[in-house]
């Protein structure tokens, strides 16, 4: 007995000191104090504090550590590490980590999350959203870029260039707009609410491109003259990276360009140049935006020098230069036709042209640079552009699909009020919640100087799979009227083009399996980096103290996880009180088991976890979660708290810990050693998987504040282009919105009297005109249950077209059917029998 409770004494003192992640002194000295106690106090046997006293001993000496512990593992170590490629290693380099390091850590510090800033627009910013964005937007037909000009109008290229929305994130000096990168995205967000085409094609030369890499690396020359350039329009940019045989694998490019002396003239000043050092560049390149227009080509490729004309190594490595495109030898013009967008996009090559050395991006001084230089400011673009478009998706969606499920009847019923629907609602509303929070937070950390290179792939894989959910939950809603595509379908265009998000800027199956816990798992742990440097450099010291202090952190999580598991993280300490605290506790639990499990994973695994995908994909999602949830959090803190939005951050925050616990359960009933994943799942989860899904009553409160125009809906769609114009498809949906939700107490009237046979009439018009006469409405009442239904007939009808499918005629004409009349053009005979004829009328029996 009296040896259980010394080794109770012992093991209480040991889960102590790791829950609370003490140091290794104190936590040695600690169990030593236990073990002394249970020694003279309780009668153990001496052997004990014997044993305790050598085993602290070794860990705490370092020479005798070294010798015993950690040099052989080191041995090990150095043996089982896959060597880092020079690309692997710039990408490991590049960028910076931030929140997504608490995460990892299995500690988040939320007094600093909720301490960075809420972002928000300058007068000037605003201006410009309030301004020429929303003018640009007004000017746009979305219908008439994609299928008759199949590019934007050239009033509309020239109000973009001169408005300065091609030089964005140029510096003020060169001329530009010098927005933050908030400002940016948010003014992307609105654009691709109105056309995705339009948004495309002010996004790419504000992204990786020519004129983030000049204002990083390119010369005072090279500055001088492209950056006023590009910020006036003057030139048009593209960046050309992808070739046909090397996609995601950039680093792979067959590209080349050898370095030479040659002659050229300059198609900038018509001068010519002979006997120049420089390089004979050969490439074929596609999938380039605005690559058939592009004035200036920035391009990728590998560089050698077999001469030995700069004076280093053969084999120079990935280079980035910047030529004219009216410069000898290169060929553009072709376009790529992406799924229905219409942005400007094609392939463009060149064979053996020769460009001057001062045409490198940087000059000589950058030659092999590229490949750094890119997957450093691609930590930035992948945060803004594809993510804003992603946002504008899900403020799109929730705002057409919930007012649509209001205003569209079945069976005398708002279709939204069905539960089948309402509970797609629920998850537009929530995945829209969750991009907006998602980028906010990432643009946070722009805005403060970070460069999260981890963060950029979550929000790209994450945000752009919400869009493709978000848009199919819509189109299921709107069902027909979203099928049909026309000038009024503000839905379909949007959907055909999810595979261009999905595709570009990496593929999200490689962004998800190989990228973000990938690198993740390296640049976000607080050892695991140093270790891999160590057996590098072969720097057993580093080694040493890096690995004692993996394992302390592997224990501590190890112990954390099961302890919160025990009791449901509630004595877990929480920023706030109140509805909200439980989150938080609760994406500390998960924190820890996620720590634990992905240490546990490289333990046991090593290198070969690269080669698992599948399971790397499920600690990378339990990982982007984790983000998801916090930075729903902190959405809602930098908001105000706003009482009436707690149905949306529960189920967002609900959703991102369910799908994070679904993550590991699933990496750990897939783990190659069933024994192995069988002992974590005990820790991680020791009294089974507790989180749940949101409630199906919380998914109807997200719904409900989606039909009625609430301040809910007006924050969640912030920054969505909003027309007022009752004849634009989605301007006219508030108007019937409020319209339907002002007369639904007359309907039902209407429907009561009529079911009572006190309201009688074949068309629904009759009946109308009967109820004023039997004095069952007023004429007032008359008007405003007319205008309800002419408005919802507007949103509900589809177009047509003629027998060629051109010239869609909604709109132009009238129809008039059973006295109901609306915007059409004439059409073909319809079947006349009466039940075909009714059921197009609102409120007509069938």
């Amino acid at each position: 007995m009296t040896a259980l409770i010394s080794v109770a004494i012992v093991l209480v003192a040991f889960l102590a000191v790791a829950y609370v992640r003490a140091p290794l002194w104190f936590s040695s000295l600690l169990v030593l104090l236990g073990t002394a106690f249970a020694v003279l106090a309780r009668g153990a046997s001496p052997v004990w504090l014997g044993v305790v006293v050598v085993v602290l001993a070794v860990l705490n000496l370092k020479p005798l550590r070294r010798a015993l512990i950690t040099n052989p593992l080191f041995g090990v170590f150095k043996k089982i590490t896959p060597p880092m490629s020079q690309t692997e290693q710039e990408a490991v380099d590049a960028g910076t980590v931030w929140w997504d390091r608490d995460l990892f850590s299995g500690k988040p510090d939320y007094a600093r999350l909720h301490n960075f800033p809420a972002p928000q627009l300058t007068a000037e910013e605003q201006a410009f959203i309030d301004g020429p964005t929303e003018q640009l937007c007004k000017m746009l037909d979305d219908w008439k870029i994609t299928h008759e000009t199949k590019d934007l109008e050239q009033h509309v290229w020239q109000f973009i260039k001169d408005q300065g929305f091609l030089g964005m994130i140029i510096k003020k000096e060169y001329g530009g707009k010098e927005f933050s990168n908030y400002a940016h995205a948010r003014v992307v967000t609105k654009i691709a609410t109105r056309s995705g085409s339009a948004a495309v094609t002010v996004m790419v030369p504000n992204s990786l491109g020519p004129g983030e890499l000049l204002q990083h690396y390119g010369t005072e020359q090279q500055k001088n003259y492209y950056l006023p350039r590009l910020a006036k329009g003057v030139e048009i940019p593209c960046f050309a990276l992808t070739s046909p045989e090397a996609g995601s694998d950039a680093g792979g490019i067959p590209d080349y360009g050898v370095v030479t002396r040659g002659s050229y003239t300059d198609p900038r000043t018509g001068e010519r140049h002979e006997n120049v050092l420089g390089i004979r560049v050969s490439w074929e390149k596609r999938y380039i935006t605005l690559g058939p227009i592009a004035t200036i080509l920035g391009l990728a490729f590998k560089l050698y020098d077999p001469d030995g004309l700069l004076g280093g190594k053969k084999d120079i490595g990935i280079t980035c230069a910047l030529i004219p495109t009216e410069h000898e030898g290169v060929e553009i013009g072709r376009r790529h036709y992406p799924a229905t967008s219409v942005f400007q996009n094609g392939p463009n090559w060149g064979n053996n042209v020769f460009i001057p050395m001062e045409w490198v991006i940087g000059g000589k001084d950058y030659v092999g640079q590229g490949w750094r230089m890119l997957v450093e400011c691609l930590s930035v673009g992948r945060c803004i552009s594809l993510p804003a478009m992603s946002v504008a998706s899900g403020k799109l969606a929730a705002f057409t699909t919930g007012a649509y499920a209001r205003i569209r009847n079945q069976f005398g019923l708002a279709i939204g009020k069905f539960e089948g629907v309402d509970e797609a609602i629920a998850r537009i509303g929530g995945y829209a919640y969750q991009m907006d929070a998602a980028q906010r937070l990432a643009l946070t950390g722009l805005d403060i100087g970070e460069k999260p290179s981890v963060l950029s792939g979550i929000l790209k894989y994450h945000n752009t799979e919400r869009m493709r959910k978000v848009l199919n939950d819509a189109m299921d809603v709107h069902a027909g009227k979203a099928v049909c595509i026309g000038p009024n379908n503000y839905l379909a265009h949007g959907y055909q083009a999810i595979p261009v998000a999905i595709t570009v800027e990496g593929a999200n199956i490689l962004t998800r399996s190989m990228i973000i816990f990938g690198q993740g798992a390296i640049r976000c742990h607080p050892y695991v980096l140093t270790e891999m440097r160590s057996a590098m450099n072969n720097d057993g010291a580093a080694f040493d103290s890096a690995v004692i202090g993996h394992i302390g952190f592997t224990v501590s999580n190890a112990v954390r996880a099961l302890v919160m598991g025990l009791t449901g993280a509630a004595f877990v300490g929480s920023p706030k009180s109140g509805k909200t605290a439980v989150y938080y506790k609760q994406v500390t639990r998960m924190s820890s088991a996620f720590a634990f499990a992905a240490d546990m994973g490289m333990a046991s695994l090593g290198g070969s976890l690269k080669f698992k995908e599948k399971l790397s994909a499920r600690l990378g999602d339990a990982l982007s979660n984790l983000y998801i949830a916090t930075a729903v959090l902190k959405k809602y803190h930098d908001d105000g708290m706003p009482e009436e939005d707690l149905p949306l951050l529960q189920w967002s925050v609900q959703t991102a810990l369910y799908d994070c616990q679904m993550a590991l359960d699933g990496f750990l009933s897939n783990h190659p050693s069933p024994l192995l994943g069988w002992l974590m799942r005990r820790l991680v989860f020791p009294l089974g998987m507790s989180l749940r899904a949101p409630a199906d009553y919380v998914g109807t409160k997200v719904a409900k504040l989606l039909m009625e125009p609430t301040a809910t809906r007006d924050r969640l769609v912030e920054y969505m282009y909003r027309s007022t114009d009752e004849s634009d498809p989605i301007g006219v949906l508030d108007h019937a919105l409020k319209a339907v939700i002002a007369t639904e107490g007359l309907e039902h009237k209407l429907r009561k009297a009529q079911r009572d046979g006190k309201n009688v009439g074949l068309t629904a018009m009759d009946r109308l005109d009967d109820a004023v006469a039997k004095g069952l409405i007023s004429k007032e009442e008359h008007a405003a249950v007319t205008r309800a239904r002419q408005l919802k007939r507007q949103v509900i009808m589809v177009d047509d077209f003629d027998g060629n499918l051109e010239n869609p005629d909604l709109g132009v004409t009238t129809r008039v059917i059973l006295g109901h009349s609306a915007p059409a053009a004439p059409v073909a005979p319809k079947p006349s029998t009466p039940e075909a004829v009714l059921a197009e009328v609102p409120g007509a029996p069938v």
